[in-house]
């Protein structure tokens, strides 16, 4: 008996292929604008395990597509409008992420306020000598209020790693948490101007789009601090240069950019920004369960009916 078609558009991580090649048909093609699948093959897939962007063409490409396991907790590049008019599955790959993340919030707040990879520069450039000391930093994260922008599964996450640094914990989403022991801000702005440190951990969609603009910078404040560990699509990056350049902000600490791989000059410039190369997940073990999730997903699917972690906005049976 043949076995299920399994279509792997790109690349993926490799422990995915390891765990799905014993199982069903492997079907690799590279990523197009329209896949290179003549009618048959593309005709016999049935499920999907995918790395990035999955368009709505694509899904018209797979008639008898059931499920779609994408890896990642963000799942902006997925068209699941379409996919949901087609009874397509699709799912993500949450929680097994969330407290890496929340880690590296922390790890990029306090690099940002301490300046701690300047400080590790300068030492390398072999400048700490006799009665030579590195100028002491200007902010600290005591008696900071720090507000989340986002308050999600690992938005809350972070509150809870914040709350033995004995800072205030204010947010603003969509509508309150009820369960949530924090002040909530019911606009973004509020929020800005309440706190003096923003974290961002916002998902892409038409309603966070350049969200952190001018006049919420402005709002923080020359010694206010910015941590994004959601979607660079969220940051108006010209303002934020400017307001890092100009004084208008203390200080910025970033892991995503609104067009990766490409940094803007305006923010590799100024000395008040960290930066990083969207790792806030990236470590072995984490993507290894992002990968596992993965397989987990489809082996669940096509063995009992039902995927494990569905997003939302899907159906959770074919």
């Amino acid at each position: 008996m043949s076995r299920i078609a399994i279509l792997v558009p790109g690349k993926i991580h490799e422990r995915v292929l390891e765990s799905l090649k014993d199982r069903f048909e492997i079907i690799a093609v590279p990523r197009a604008e329209k896949l290179a699948l003549d009618g048959e093959t593309a005709g016999r897939i049935r499920g999907v395990a995918v790395s990035g962007a999955f368009p709505g063409a694509w899904m018209d490409q797979l008639p008898g597509v059931e499920v779609i396991a994408s890896f990642g907790v963000g799942y902006d590049g997925m068209d699941v409008k379409r996919a949901a008019e087609k009874g397509i599955v699709v799912t993500n790959t949450p929680d097994v992420l969330t407290d890496e993340v929340a880690d590296t919030a922390i790890g990029l707040l306090l690099n940002t306020i301490r300046e701690l990879p300047r400080a590790e520069a300068w030492l390398r450039a072999g400048n700490w000598k006799p009665g030579v000391t590195y100028p002491l930093s200007r902010f600290s994260l005591n008696g900071r209020h720090v507000g989340l922008y986002g308050l999600g599964r690992i938005g809350l996450e972070i509150a809870k790693r914040l709350e033995p640094f004995k800072v205030k914990i204010s947010y603003h989403t969509r509508s309150r948490h009820a369960d949530a022991p924090y002040d909530y801000h019911p606009t973004l702005k509020g929020l800005a101007e309440a706190v003096d440190t923003l974290i961002a951990i916002v998902p892409k969609t038409p309603q966070t789009h350049k969200t952190i603009d001018a006049e919420v910078l402005a709002a923080l404040g020359p010694d206010g601090i910015l941590v994004n560990v959601g979607r660079g699509w969220s940051v108006d990056e010209e303002a934020l240069s400017m307001a890092l350049t100009s004084g208008a902000l203390g200080a910025a600490g970033l892991d995503v950019f609104y067009d990766e791989p490409t940094v803007p000059a305006g923010l590799l410039e100024p000395a008040n920004a960290v930066l990083l190369p969207h790792v806030a997940s990236a470590s072995v073990p984490t993507r290894n369960a992002m990968a596992d999730l993965v397989a987990d997903n489809l082996i669940a699917w096509f063995e009992t009916g039902a995927a494990l972690t569905p997003v939302p906005e899907t159906p959770q049976k074919a």
